[in-house]
């Protein structure tokens, strides 16, 4: 029966996104009574707007109007139009919903008409971005549009003082990171006089990347803190301690799955003769788990747990001798991060690095918690719908999926499941080796910074013979059925071989390189091998980055001391859309950005993330994950099943298998991961 009524009367996104069309349609009747005002006239409806709103009309009321004069100021100083589904993106914006939206669909135009709409208010809008880098630029491209129409426009960074933080929240609009915001939210609680707090209040936030915000970060405390004592020597005693213990397995038990780390009664029995014998025993004391060793017991399991849970270059990397946490769901570094309660000193003192002195917490805040203190709250993302039910029952906000402005072409193929490792690996080699041959550009997504470099190590000496054409042989000719049966033999077949595939590293030891990494990633044979950094936020456009490509010229003639005249920069524009325009047929004509998952994440966001890097603004484009038994995710949850099923079936060295079955084995897994991760963030509000 249900079935039967949202054949006849669409879903309830499709009935809630008409809805907002209806809306559009009115929008777009006052189009041409707005295209026919000056640019004064046009800057002279926010004054009105807020005239109106003073007299007591609601926001809801000036909605059309307001979305309408944006669009028209957009195009005039933008030269950008938004399109009825981007407005009808900022709408559900404007209710406190979240927009999902496909990539290359416009996320930050979507913005700029509920941003406006709202800070006529005049008690502030929020912006929130994932990097400082994304909130100058959102701020300087679509503050252009803000200044026009006569709003103020603060951006929040790293690095600012006291009056220019106060100076940008009494803007109309401000731009910021996520911990930006939570942080001067903690400082202004810690400030005796109100005249010293920066931010003043909570009305309105639109979160950008929202479930990486909302979701990911949830349960990541925002922490300001102050210097405790000195105790270097005993992370390092506990960790040569710790190193030799766990040579023998049944000191310890390891639970992947709960991501935790116990000794067994033989580690606690072994741990507490060394201790005793090391002299690190609280004065009269002789157990262990005595009430007076309880500081030495949980430095312990702190050692324990950095080493047999946390991995180099999978959880954090070495930088200029300091440990620095990776993102897991991202792949970048997150500079200045800390883990608590002494777990960072052990990872220091397990890789030998100078170990930071622990703090004491003076003021914390979850990002979940910072959150809920808005009156409004809206965000956008390209994956949220796997999240809805969370985002309603934490948030209170709905999820509601965009339409594309033109149809997606892309095609998304089964998992091809291997035994191991080893033979994933060597079929992902000869799929790149494919694509590069045939000039379609290649995206190859990796779990981690180990993977990556790895998987490049293969590329660099890998040998290939790829077929490249083949023609029926003339005694063959009207006998089409007969060459089928024959093979190859019947053909005369072009290959093309060699050593060493070309290709680009992006991960967190590269993030200085990465726009002009992915610039290049659409370039007909190009093959980029990236960590999550390039599942979020990344706009692979097929035959190149016209923008990037301008940037990079000018600067060689700054680096030359060459003046470039308007005129130019003109014709080299004009020379590099031709050459884009002609690169981008070729990867078109290739089959478009092919995206190979080497693993699946835990979330099938990230997954989803991925398969979302191609097939933007209508392009054609490929997804595939190449699986192994071997692989964490699978390992952990469904290795056992998975390598029994393919015993069963005598799958051969070399051979993998494919099937729907096998697609929705692993999304149960990810489910019950997901569900796992959703009851913890859910404890934090308890």
């Amino acid at each position: 029966m249900l079935g039967f009524a949202k054949k006849f009367l669409g879903s309830s996104n499709d009935r809630k996104v008409k809805a907002f069309m209806g809306q559009v349609q009115k929008i777009n009747a006052l189009e041409s009574k707005f295209e026919a005002f000056s640019d004064d006239e046009l800057r002279m409806m926010t004054q009105t707007f807020k005239d109106r709103i003073e007299a007591g009309e609601s926001l809801d009321k000036l909605q059309n109007e307001a979305f309408a004069v944006v669009r028209e100021a957009s195009k005039r100083v933008l030269g950008q139009r938004q399109y009825d589904v981007q407005m009808t993106g900022g709408m559900i914006l404007h209710e406190g919903g979240i927009a999902e939206m496909r990539t290359g669909e416009g996320k930050t135009l979507v913005a700029v008409a509920p941003v406006y709409l709202n800070a006529l208010a005049g008690k502030g809008v929020h912006v929130v971005t994932v990097n400082d880098y994304l909130a100058r630029r959102d701020a300087e491209q679509m503050g252009k549009v803000y200044r026009f129409l006569g709003l103020e426009v603060g951006v929040i960074v790293n690095g600012l003082s006291q009056g220019q933080r106060q100076m940008a929240y009494n803007a109309d609009i401000t731009y910021g990171t996520n911990n930006e915001f939570g942080f001067d939210y903690l400082r202004d609680n810690l400030v005796y006089d109100r005249r010293e707090m920066v931010q003043r209040g909570h009305h309105f936030a639109i979160v950008d990347e929202v479930d990486s915000i909302l979701i990911d970060e949830a349960r990541t405390p925002l922490i300001i803190s102050g210097p405790t004592e000195d105790r270097s020597d005993l992370y390092k005693v506990l960790d040569a301690l710790v190193k030799e213990l766990i040579k023998d397995k049944d000191t310890y038990d390891l639970d992947e799955k709960q991501r935790q780390a116990l000794l067994t009664e033989l580690g606690s029995e072994r741990m507490e003769q060394m201790l005793q014998d090391a002299g690190h025993f609280a004065e009269d004391t002789v157990d262990l788990y005595d009430p007076a060793n309880v500081s030495l017991v949980h430095h312990t399991n702190q050692a324990l747990r950095a080493n047999t849970l946390y991995t180099r270059d999978k959880d954090y990397i070495i930088k200029d001798g300091e440990i620095v946490l990776i993102d897991e769901y991202t792949g970048r570094m997150m500079t200045g991060r800390r883990l608590s309660e002494g777990l960072h000193q052990a990872i220091e003192a397990k890789e030998d690095v100078k170990i930071m002195p622990e703090n004491q917490t003076l003021a914390s805040v979850t990002i979940q918690n910072y959150f809920r203190l808005y009156e409004k709250l809206s965000g956008m993302t390209g994956t949220a719908a796997t999240e809805a039910q969370e985002f309603l029952d934490i948030y209170k906000m709905d999820v509601l999926e965009v339409p594309t402005n033109r149809p997606i072409q892309r095609k998304d193929y089964d998992d091809e499941v291997y035994r191991t490792f080893k033979e994933k690996n060597a079929a992902i080699a000869a799929q790149i080796a494919e694509c590069h041959v045939r000039g379609q550009p290649i995206l190859v997504g990796t779990v981690s910074i180990e993977n990556s470099e790895e998987l490049s190590e293969v590329l660099k000496t890998y040998t290939y013979k790829v077929e490249r054409s083949r023609t029926l042989k003339p005694e063959y000719a009207g006998r089409e059925k007969e060459a089928q049966k024959v093979g190859d033999a019947a053909y005369d077949i072009d290959y093309a071989t060699g050593r060493g595939i070309p290709h680009n590293v992006l991960n967190a030891r590269q993030h200085e390189q990465e726009a002009y990494i992915v610039a290049d990633a659409g370039l007909p044979g190009a093959v980029t091998i990236a960590t999550n950094m390039a599942g979020r936020g990344t706009d692979i456009q097929l035959g190149g980055n016209l923008e990037m490509r301008i940037q990079r010229w000018t600067q060689e003639q700054r680096n030359m001391a060459v003046a470039v005249t308007p005129e130019d920069l003109a014709a080299k524009e004009a020379e590099f859309k031709a050459e884009i325009a002609s690169a981008k047929e070729q990867a078109m004509a290739a089959g478009g950005l092919f995206v190979l998952g080497t693993e699946r994440h835990e979330s099938r966001r990230i997954d989803n993330q991925l398969r979302g890097r191609t097939g933007r603004q209508g392009d054609p484009g490929t997804s595939k994950f190449y699986l192994s038994c071997e692989d964490d995710l699978l390992r952990i949850f469904a290795g056992d099943r998975l390598d029994a099923i393919m015993k069963s079936f005598g799958v051969a060295e070399g051979e993998a298998i494919s099937h729907p079955w096998l697609n929705r084995a692993v999304e149960t897994a990810q489910k019950r991961v997901e569900a796992r991760n959703y009851d913890m963030r859910k404890n934090v509000l308890k």
